[in-house]
């Protein structure tokens, strides 16, 4: 088609058109906000699709990163690690951290905290000078290789949320440190000290001495919303100062790594030495802590995971007080409720946490609270999950009366408690749901049981679980072998008669499922069978 057929006439007056067309609506929508006085709302209305793009299309970063990078630091820690071999490019180059059970669990040995350094960017250029000799001592061609059999360095990120030098970091960057520095934005080196750590939020608090003028970062007031655009600024592979960015992908993650889990998920890309580092809002607020990434490579996949800052506040609040971090206790061990659970308890849903055992000596214990009731909401506030009522108590201050909300027998019951303050020692534990001689045979549910005084070891309380059908009801709802069953359907056993009886009982009353209470691998927890057709 040539240049000046009609066809091709017609093709570039339409595309004149077009041009001509957006440029009028465009204009329109201006003029309808500046000069007609309608509102943004109603501007909307009258051109939704030019309108909203023209609001929503990001126009860059920069401004932001202006604004929230000179308070981002790159932290540096020297560390007595024995005969650890392992270089920088880490957060931690110890083994273990609090969430290796967690991933190896779910993901296999990949997922990892940023840092657990299974191999750098740099391994190929240390490899020619021998393995374990990145620098310092002589070797035979001369080159001085330096051997880190006494110290390791480990590399992280952080951020300063005052102008006189405090800064956050995670705790896992820090921990066993023996000097850390930190390097701000504009190249300068100072020391800083460790001033408290919380291993179960994963928190620490440094504090810098030299200046009273940092730049520094401002936590947000407000919980981000999932699909909010966020910015990540950090020290990834030791490269200070990097920034990514992408958006909140989910809220109240539980990541198996302790009782206090209520992680943001963002998909901006970080990496290990993120650790410690801010992820902020479009306000230039620090809406969460970079802790964790899932990475069956080592590498960023965009799944990572934030603390959020109402954690960070409480957490850092105390630090700065104290140096160290209480919360409350009421000492008791819970599980989920599961529908099944429910059902037997006579619950219309699954809200609440079941209590599995009150500690001996425990709040809870001196407040009447039972095995088997169910903590549905605390000061009035209702509690979704085992989980929910962890972070609900742990917030709280040691000494602080509680009203506790019960489901105990068919009826709610209210229950005063005055919290304890959680042993250094413990870890609050919640069982899993669902998770030797001859005995009698228990049919209905595909296990052989024995009275717990004919078993060594397994105490004098209960029937202890000797042999378990694989193809069962026991085996489907995790009992096995060992297991000690104290109660059927709110009723102490001792025999397998009194367990078969407690069945029947249950069916009786038209019970679609049974309670069992036991003690499995010493943690007490409820499974609930279901016995209609058992």
């Amino acid at each position: 088609m040539s240049a000046n057929s009609p066809g091709s006439r017609a093709l570039t007056l339409l595309s004149k058109n077009r041009v001509a067309f957006l440029a009028t609506v465009a204009g329109l929508a201006g003029l309808a906000v500046g000069e007609l006085g309608l509102t943004p709302k109603s501007a909307s209305d009258l051109f939704p699709p030019a309108y909203a793009q023209m609001l929503q299309r990001p126009n860059g970063f920069a401004d932001i990163v202006d604004k929230v990078k000179p308070a981002v630091v790159s932290v540096k820690v020297q560390m007595n690690a024995g005969g650890n071999t392992r270089r920088f490019n880490q957060d931690r180059p110890q083994s273990g951290t609090p969430f290796d059970d967690f991933f190896r669990r779910r993901f296999g040995e990949g997922g990892q905290l940023f840092g657990e350094q299974r191999g750098t960017p740099f391994d190929d250029f240390f490899r020619r000078f021998g393995e374990g000799q990145p620098f310092g001592q002589p070797d035979g061609d001369g080159f001085r290789h330096q051997q880190f059999r006494q110290f390791a360095t480990a590399q992280g990120s952080g951020f300063f949320i005052s102008a006189d030098g405090y800064a956050v970091t995670n705790n896992h960057v820090v921990d066993g440190a023996q000097r850390v520095e930190i390097t701000t934005d504009d190249g300068k080196t100072y020391t800083a000290r460790v001033v408290g750590t919380d291993p179960r939020s994963d928190l620490a608090l440094i504090k810098v001495d030299a200046r009273n003028d940092f730049p520094f970062a401002h936590l947000a007031d407000r919980s981000p919303r999932i699909g909010d655009w966020v910015l990540a600024v950090g020290n990834p592979f030791g490269l200070g100062g990097t920034v990514t960015a992408g958006i909140v992908s989910a809220r109240g993650r539980n990541i198996g790594a302790g009782p206090y889990d209520d992680f943001i998920q963002i998909d901006a890309a970080v990496n290990r030495g993120n650790s410690g580092g801010p992820t902020f809002d479009m306000d230039g607020n620090v809406i969460g802590v970079n802790t964790a990434i899932f990475s069956p490579s080592g590498g960023n996949v965009g799944i990572a995971f934030d603390i959020p800052t109402d954690t960070v506040k409480s957490v850092v609040a105390q630090l700065r007080d104290s140096g160290f971090v209480t919360r409350g206790w009421i000492g008791v061990q819970i599980q989920p409720v599961t529908a099944d659970i429910a059902e037997s308890l006579g619950m219309k849903g699954t809200n609440g946490a079941l209590v599995a055992e009150p500690q001996a000596g425990s709040p809870a214990a001196k407040a009447g609270i039972l095995s088997g009731d169910v903590i549905t909401a605390v000061n009035g506030q209702a509690v979704k999950d085992a989980g929910d009522l962890a972070k609900q108590i742990g917030a709280m201050s040691p000494g602080s009366p509680v009203k506790l909300t019960l489901w105990r027998k068919g009826e709610e019951k209210g229950v005063s408690v005055t919290l304890g303050e959680l042993p250094k020692d413990r870890e609050a534990r919640a069982a899993a749901p669902g998770s030797g001689p001859s005995g009698a045979d228990v049919s209905k549910f595909g296990m052989t049981v024995a009275p717990a005084g004919q078993v060594a070891g397994s105490g004098s309380e209960g029937v202890v679980v000797t042999q378990v059908d694989p193809n069962g009801l026991a085996a489907e709802h995790g009992l096995k072998s060992g297991d000690v069953i104290l109660e059927v359907g709110g009723k102490k056993v001792a025999t397998a008669t009194e367990v078969r009886d407690a069945i029947g009982d249950a069916q009786k009353d038209g019970k679609r499922a049974v309670l069992i209470r036991l003690k499995s691998d010493d943690v007490m927890k409820f499974v609930a069978i279901p016995i209609a057709h058992a």
